[in-house]
């Protein structure tokens, strides 16, 4: 196993987010859908995205599976 804990910001586009219900998905751009909530959006002011939006972000293991951390719009 590799040492070190460092994480790469990964790029992606918003598939879909319900700003209502503060919630949605973000497909990486090397395949598969990762689970973003609101409150891992780095912005100022209301925490949304758009469909469609390219993103930076980092993935932890969340315990329902893959969740998107760090989220910035790129």
């Amino acid at each position: 196993m590799e040492g070190g804990d460092r994480s790469v910001p990964l790029s992606g586009t918003v598939k879909w987010f319900d700003e209502r219900k503060g919630f949605g998905f973000i497909e990486q751009e090397d395949g598969g859908d990762v689970f973003v909530h609101f409150s891992d959006i780095q912005d100022a002011g209301f925490k949304t995205l758009e469909e469609g939006q390219k993103v930076e972000f980092e993935v932890i293991e969340g315990p329902k599976g893959k969740r998107a951390t760090k989220v910035v719009k790129a």
